[in-house]
C-alpha cells in the first residue's frame, strides 16, 4: 500500500495520456467523494464539479484549455494523449464569492485519490472561462475555477533538484522525458 509520501511522489502535472483508457463516471464520483471530505474555509463548501468521461464533452472541454506554458514549441497533446475524463471545478457564488484556499485543497485531493488508482492528472487554471461557461450552460452563479484533468499517463515525469540561481521552467529532454526541477529542502526552510 502506498505511503502519503508515495501518493505525492507520484502526482506529477501529466500532460499526455493513453486516451484509450477509460475511465467511469463512477471512479470521477469516487474522486469527488474523496474531496467532499476535505477541509473547507469556515466549513462553507462552496465547490461544485461538472464531471465529463464522455468524449464530445470532453473535447469541448479540451478546447478551452491551454497546456504547458513553459513547453513554447508545444500546443498540448495529440489526438490519442489527450486525457479521458475532466473535473471542472466551479465555485458557487451563492454560497461564497471567494473560494479562499478550497479549490486547490480539492484540486490536489482529487489528483492523490487518482494516483491511488494507478491515474494521473494535471490541473490547469488556464482555461477560456466565459467560453466553456456557455458551451457546457454553466448557470451564472457558478465560476469556473480549475480543470483537473485525468487519465492513464502516458509519459515520464522525473523531479530534480533546482540549483540555486537555476532556472524552475519544466522541460522535455530527447526521449519526451519531462524534468521537473524542485528547490531544494534546505532552501525552503527558513528557521
Amino acid at each position: 500500500m502506498d505511503t502519503v509520501r508515495d501518493l505525492v511522489v507520484k502526482n506529477r502535472s501529466y500532460r499526455r495520456f493513453d486516451e484509450s483508457h477509460v475511465i467511469s463516471r463512477e471512479e470521477l464520483v469516487e474522486l469527488i467523494s474523496l474531496a467532499r471530505c476535505t477541509a473547507s474555509a469556515g466549513n462553507r463548501q462552496p465547490l461544485k464539479y461538472i464531471l465529463s468521461a464522455d468524449p464530445k464533452t470532453n473535447d469541448l472541454i479540451f478546447s478551452c484549455l491551454a497546456w504547458a506554458a513553459y513547453l513554447d514549441d508545444w500546443d498540448g497533446p495529440a489526438p490519442g494523449e489527450r486525457p479521458s475524463a475532466y473535473i471542472t471545478i466551479l465555485l458557487d457564488e451563492t454560497i461564497s464569492k471567494d473560494p479562499l484556499c478550497d479549490d486547490g485543497i480539492v484540486a490536489q485531493t482529487i489528483l492523490l485519490g487518482a494516483v491511488e488508482k494507478g491515474l494521473g492528472g494535471c490541473i490547469i487554471a488556464s482555461i477560456q472561462r466565459e467560453r466553456l461557461a456557455r458551451d457546457l450552460e454553466i448557470p451564472e452563479s457558478l465560476k469556473i475555477r480549475l480543470v483537473v484533468c485525468l487519465g492513464k499517463p502516458s509519459e515520464e515525469a522525473v523531479l530534480e533538484d533546482l540549483e540555486p540561481g537555476g532556472d524552475i521552467r519544466y522541460w522535455r529532454d530527447e526521449k519526451c522525458i519531462h524534468h521537473v526541477p524542485k528547490r531544494k529542502l534546505d532552501e525552503l526552510i527558513v528557521q
